[in-house]
């Protein structure tokens, strides 16, 4: 029996004619040999390209059991998707088309339909499963949000200033803070969140050189720091300081780090 220039023997092994006087022997599907006359044994990466092109495509060839049957070459293939000859980004209608073909081709031979059959069903229920509970690609989300044209307005009205100045502004608002927490009063940190505003106000004009703009900014800054500082105190943050003033001081202090990136890097 011959298959696409393969020739089997009775002995299931695959007689291929190499180049000038020597031959090449396969027993499918474990043993590989090269022979030549004389005895010399020589190994397959000793070959040429065209010898190690026919020996894969000889392991993957079907041959006849003693039934007559075709045996399915990939049988013992463990990988699902491998043994159908498909990738595992394959479609349904991939999946079912390789299926039905191996099932019409290997027809006559029950273990070689069973091994088919396996790896059909392990692939629809793996793609079942993946629909049940699909895997969230955290990098493809965050790289959704960044590229968003919403994210990029609000990104666009920011730069990186010079890392003094950067220093400058971080001093500040951190003296700020340890004020606030240190000298805690009965009417809560007035002063300090005062002179956060004017530290805002005076930082941002040394960037821009607008006092309008600054005083704008400054002022726009300040009252949704606030707003915002005070939403995530009662929404998400707990209070982490405890006493009659712990809420006042813990909104003081994440609007001043709201006031510090607006003051540093706002554009």
């Amino acid at each position: 029996m011959t298959v696409s220039g393969i020739t089997v023997g009775p002995s299931k092994i695959f007689s291929i004619p190499a180049r000038g006087a020597n031959s090449l022997s396969v027993e499918f599907p474990a043993l590989i040999s090269i022979a030549r006359p004389k005895g010399k044994f020589r190994s397959l990466h000793g070959g040429s390209r065209h010898q190690a092109l026919v020996i894969r495509f000889a392991m993957d060839a079907s041959y006849s059991d003693p039934t007559g049957s075709t045996v399915f070459p990939r049988i013992n293939v463990r990988d699902p998707y491998k043994r159908l000859g498909i990738s595992k980004e394959a479609s349904e209608d991939e999946i079912q088309a390789a299926r039905n073909f191996l099932v019409q081709k290997y027809a006559g031979h029950k273990p070689s339909l069973d091994a088919i059959e396996s790896a059909h069903d392990k692939i629809i229920m793996q793609k079942f499963y993946e629909r049940k509970n699909p895997k969230i690609d955290v990098k493809k989300k965050v790289r959704e949000v960044t590229q968003s044209r919403v994210v990029q307005a609000v990104t666009s009205r920011f730069q990186t200033p010079s890392s003094k100045f950067i220093i400058k502004t971080a001093a500040a608002f951190v003296v700020l803070g340890l004020l606030t927490v240190l000298f805690p009063t009965e009417e809560g940190p007035t002063l300090q969140v005062a002179i956060s505003l004017i530290a805002t106000i005076y930082f941002i004009h040394d960037r821009l050189k607008s006092k309008l703009r600054a005083f704008l900014y400054g002022a726009g800054a300040f009252i949704l720091s606030w707003l915002l500082g005070t939403f995530l105190m009662v929404s998400v943050i707990p209070p982490l300081f405890k006493g009659l003033r712990g809420f006042e001081v813990t909104t003081s202090l994440i609007t001043y780090i709201l006031l510090w990136v607006s003051s540093t890097y706002l554009k």
